[in-house]
C-alpha cells in the first residue's frame, strides 16, 4: 500500500476542484460558481447524514451528473487520491463516444483536406523544389484555414463570427502572392516567418470563440498552443522513424523513395499532423496536462542556466553580439522560448496557490532573458545607427521590443507577487492582454515591409 500524503481540508479539495473546472474549454466562471454551490450543498446534504467531510466530497463529486466525463478526468489528473476509485469505474457515455468519433472524422477529414491543397499547386506546374519561396510564403494557408475551419464547427460559431475569420487568410493569400518579391530577399523570408504568426491570432479567436474576450479564454489558447506544440513534435518524431524503417526496408528491394518521401510524404504530412495533433489535444487533454507543467519544470531551470551562462560569457569575454540575419533569428527564437516557457508555467498554475521556489526560478529566468535581450536590443541599434535600416534589422528591433516591454512588466508583477504585493492573476492578465500584440507586429511586417524596403 503506497504512502498516503498529508490530509486535505474540504477546503482545499473544493480549491483544487474548483481551480480545474477553471481551466475546461466549455466551462465558464458562472458555471463554475454555479456548480461550487451545487456541490457544497451536496456536501452540506451527505455530511448532514453522518458522512465524514471526506465522504461527502467524493460522492458529492460523483452526484454531479453533468460533470460526469470532467470528474472522470479530474480522478486520472489526480491519481493518488483515493476517489479515483469511485469516478473513473463508469465507462463513457455512448453520446460521449459518438461526440468523440465524430471529433475524430473530422479532424482526419480536414487533415486530408490540408494534404489536398498543398498538392493544388502542382496543377499549376509549380514544384516544391524549383518554387520554395512561393510554398514557404503560403506554408500556413495550406492547413491553418482548415486548423480555423475545425474550431468554427467544433465550437458552433454562429456565421457572422466564421465570416470575419475568412477575411484574414484572405488578405494573407493576397500579401503573400501579389507582391513582386526578390527570389530568397529578405522581404520574401520575413513574410514567410510572420504569416503564420499573424494568422495564429484568427486561430486563437476561433478556438476560444466567445471567451477571447475573457482572460480565461484566451488563456487556454495559450495552453492549447503549448499543447499542440508537444503533440507535433512527438508525431514528428514518430515520422521520422516510419520513414527511416520505409527508406531501409524499400532499399533492400532496389526502390529509392526519397522522391516519394520530398514530394508527398513530407508536405502532406506536415500539413496533416497540425490537424491531427490539435485533436489529440482536444481528446487526450488530461493526459497532455500532466506531461507540459513536468516539461515546464524540467526545462526552466535549464534554459534559466544557460543565460545566466551566457550573460556571464559576455561580460567577461566582453563580446558583443552576432547580429546577422541567423543569429537574430536563433537569438529571437531562444527568446520566443523563454517567453513560451514563462506562459506555459502561468497557464498550468493554480493562480490561487501560494509563491514557492519554482516561482522564484521564474523570476531568475524572466529577469535573464530580459538582460539578454536588453543587450540584444542594443546592439542591432547600434548597427542601424552604423548601417542604416533593412528588413531584417528593423523586424528584429520592433520584435525585441516587444519581448522587452513584455518580460520587463512581467518581472515587475512576479516580484509584487512574490513579495504578497501583488496577484498571480494579474499576471496572468498582463501576458494574454499582450499576446495579440506579436500578432499584429507579424501582419505589419508581412503588409508593410515589403513594399517599404522595395521587395527585397
Amino acid at each position: 500500500m503506497t504512502a498516503q500524503g498529508p490530509a486535505m481540508s474540504l477546503e482545499d479539495q473544493i480549491d483544487l476542484w474548483r481551480s480545474y473546472l477553471r481551466r475546461r474549454q466549455a466551462i465558464h466562471q458562472v458555471d463554475v460558481e454555479e456548480l461550487e454551490d451545487h456541490l457544497r450543498e451536496q456536501i452540506d446534504v451527505l455530511v448532514g447524514a453522518d458522512l465524514s467531510t471526506d465522504e461527502a466530497f467524493l460522492v458529492a463529486v460523483k452526484r454531479i451528473g453533468s460533470l460526469d466525463v470532467l470528474s472522470r478526468e479530474f480522478a486520472r489528473e489526480h491519481a493518488d487520491r483515493l476517489w479515483k476509485q469511485l469516478v473513473v469505474a463508469a465507462p463513457e457515455s455512448a453520446e460521449a463516444t459518438g461526440v468523440r468519433r465524430t471529433d475524430a472524422v473530422v479532424a482526419v477529414g480536414l487533415a486530408i483536406a490540408a494534404a489536398i491543397a498543398v498538392k493544388l499547386p502542382a496543377l499549376f506546374g509549380l514544384d516544391l523544389d524549383d518554387d520554395a519561396g512561393f510554398y514557404a510564403r503560403n506554408a500556413s494557408l495550406f492547413v491553418l484555414p482548415f486548423l480555423t475551419l475545425y474550431f468554427v464547427w467544433k465550437r458552433r460559431l454562429d456565421r457572422q463570427i466564421a465570416r470575419w475569420l475568412v477575411l484574414p487568410f484572405i488578405a494573407a493569400g493576397i500579401f503573400a502572392n501579389v507582391y513582386p518579391f526578390v527570389s530568397e530577399g529578405s522581404s520574401e523570408v520575413l513574410t514567410a516567418l510572420h504569416l503564420p504568426i499573424a494568422l495564429w491570432l484568427a486561430v486563437g479567436i476561433a478556438y476560444a470563440g466567445s471567451r477571447w474576450g475573457e482572460v480565461s479564454g484566451r488563456m487556454d489558447f495559450i495552453r492549447f498552443s503549448g499543447e499542440l506544440f508537444i503533440y507535433y513534435v512527438l508525431i514528428a518524431l514518430g515520422g521520422g522513424v516510419l520513414t527511416g524503417v520505409m527508406a531501409v526496408i524499400f532499399q533492400a528491394i532496389g526502390i529509392d523513395i526519397e522522391r516519394f518521401f520530398e514530394s508527398w510524404m513530407l508536405p502532406c504530412g506536415a500539413v496533416g499532423a497540425v490537424l491531427v495533433a490539435s485533436w489529440l489535444v482536444e481528446a487526450k487533454q488530461s493526459v497532455i496536462e500532466n506531461m507540459a507543467p513536468v516539461l515546464t519544470r524540467l526545462f526552466t531551470p535549464m534554459f534559466a542556466a544557460m543565460l545566466l551562462a551566457f550573460l556571464g560569457a559576455l561580460v567577461w569575454t566582453g563580446r558583443g553580439i552576432d547580429i546577422e540575419r541567423d543569429a537574430l533569428i536563433v537569438f529571437d527564437l531562444l527568446l520566443i522560448v523563454v517567453l513560451g516557457l514563462l506562459l506555459y508555467s502561468i497557464s498550468a498554475r493554480d493562480q490561487h496557490a501560494p509563491a514557492g521556489p519554482f516561482d522564484l526560478l521564474q523570476v531568475v529566468l524572466v529577469v535573464s532573458a530580459l538582460l539578454a535581450n536588453s543587450v540584444a536590443l542594443w546592439a542591432i541599434a547600434s548597427r542601424i545607427n552604423d548601417f542604416g535600416f533593412t528588413p531584417n534589422r528593423t523586424a528584429a528591433l520592433g520584435v525585441n521590443v516587444l519581448l522587452l516591454v513584455n518580460l520587463a512588466w512581467s518581472a515587475v508583477l512576479y516580484v509584487q507577487f512574490l513579495r504578497g504585493r501583488g496577484t498571480f492573476a494579474s499576471l496572468e492578465q498582463w501576458q494574454t492582454r499582450y499576446i495579440p500584440l506579436y500578432a499584429l507586429w507579424a501582419a505589419a511586417i508581412v503588409v508593410v515591409f515589403p513594399p517599404l524596403f522595395d521587395y527585397i
